[in-house]
């Protein structure tokens, strides 16, 4: 069996597409929202990082040949966007999380 064959793979890549869409969808709402909406796209987009974050360590870990390329497109892509190519893909989960803190905290002050 693969890692993409895994049904927990599986369930995980669809949760996390529809996440994506869910905060993807809202992202453009967001300085219209009213507060609980604004707490309620952070919710969501905090859970979608970490099932990414979840989903890259398992791919790190994994020695299937798609998992290794799956993880090689996302730091090319992490590049294209900008970032140099000795950043820590875990670094950029890790101040992913820092600016969930920092938008519950604007939240909070009802900027």
């Amino acid at each position: 069996m693969t890692f993409f064959d895994s049904s927990v793979v599986q369930n995980e890549i669809a949760e996390i597409t529809e996440l994506q869409e869910e905060v993807y969808e809202n992202v453009f709402k967001f300085p219209s929202m009213t507060k609980e909406e604004k707490i309620e796209h952070v919710n969501l987009l905090e859970k979608l990082i970490e099932k990414q974050r979840v989903m890259y360590t398992r791919l790190s870990l994994s020695n299937d040949p798609e998992a290794i390329q799956m993880k090689e497109n996302i730091a090319n892509s992490a590049r294209d966007m900008g970032m140099s190519r000795d950043v820590d893909i875990n670094q950029v989960f890790a101040n992913m999380g820092k600016l969930i803190v920092t938008m519950r905290d604007q939240i909070d002050k009802g900027a």
